[in-house]
């Protein structure tokens, strides 16, 4: 007798009664639970170097704001010290040869105050 690749090999077992002869295999669809728990474990690796880049960048983008607010603070001290510095070298000469001093009548002291 020849028996089909479907037919179980075993003769004891297959001559039995109320034992099946054929045996009909079924097609899994799915993954496996190893497989399942891998690819579970990959994706919440690349979520978590999703995160992790995503905190770098607001990082570096936070050190880069607070350098360019350091710079700007150091740029508007810069420049009041220079009005100052402008407005000293201006001189007392310059404004008393314009032309709103020399229209002005000459002030001199009526009284001395001693203690």
């Amino acid at each position: 007798m020849t028996y089909g690749k479907q037919i179980s090999t075993n003769k004891t077992s297959a001559y039995q009664r109320n034992h099946n002869v054929v045996t009909v295999g079924v097609m899994k669809t799915g993954l496996g639970p190893v497989s399942n728990l891998i690819a579970v474990l990959l994706i919440i690796c690349l979520l978590g170097l999703l995160y992790l880049t995503q905190v770098t960048k607001t990082n570096t983008l936070g050190y880069t704001i607070n350098n360019l607010t350091t710079q700007q603070q150091q740029l508007k001290e810069q420049y009041a010290s220079l009005q100052v510095q402008a407005s000293r070298q201006q001189g007392l000469d310059k404004v008393q040869n314009s032309s709103v001093a020399t229209a002005m009548p000459p002030v001199t002291p009526t009284a001395t105050v001693t203690n």
